[in-house]
């Protein structure tokens, strides 16, 4: 009776942590190449702001990071730099500037989704003709599956 315990509870835990390591690994293995340095450059070109995500944010920890140069104008979002890899993220801009999954959750509702982020190095995002990314002040991207804050910053 004892080796089958034993049996049930060490495959158990290879299962459990099996299925953790594919939750973390998948979004890595699927992600699409992100766009190159020049293309995200000429992007930023035409910004009509631009801000700073760093990894030492309140909000951020060792697995929910990101770090790079942001740009913001009328038709698009680039940003050259690094994510932490994750499932499911989304790229908000937001009314003020939020360094927390609390803070951000306190303002979502007045918040505005720009698209998916399906890279983890570099991404240029199209901004939807209905958003104005003046009447806005900080961008944050967030992790929808598990309400999870990754990174953010304030461009104005």
């Amino acid at each position: 009776m004892f080796k089958f315990i034993r049996f049930l509870i060490t495959h158990g835990i290879a299962l459990a942590l099996g299925f953790a390591l594919g939750i973390y690994l998948l979004p890595i293995l699927v992600a699409p190449e992100g766009p190159s340095d020049a293309e995200v450059s000429t992007s930023m070109s035409q910004a009509m702001f631009s801000a700073q995500f760093r990894k030492d944010l309140p909000g951020s920890d060792f697995l929910h990071w990101g770090e790079g140069n942001v740009s913001i104008s009328k038709k698009q979002i680039g940003f050259m730099g690094s994510l932490a890899p994750g499932p499911d993220y989304r790229l908000y801009l937001t009314p003020q500037l939020v360094l927390t999954e609390q803070e951000f959750l306190d303002v979502k509702n007045e918040s505005v989704v720009v698209g998916e982020v399906k890279t983890f190095s570099n991404f240029i995002l199209p901004m939807p003709e209905s958003i104005n990314p003046s009447e806005y002040s900080a961008v944050i991207v967030w992790c929808e599956s598990f309400g999870e804050f990754i990174t953010a910053a304030s461009y104005q």
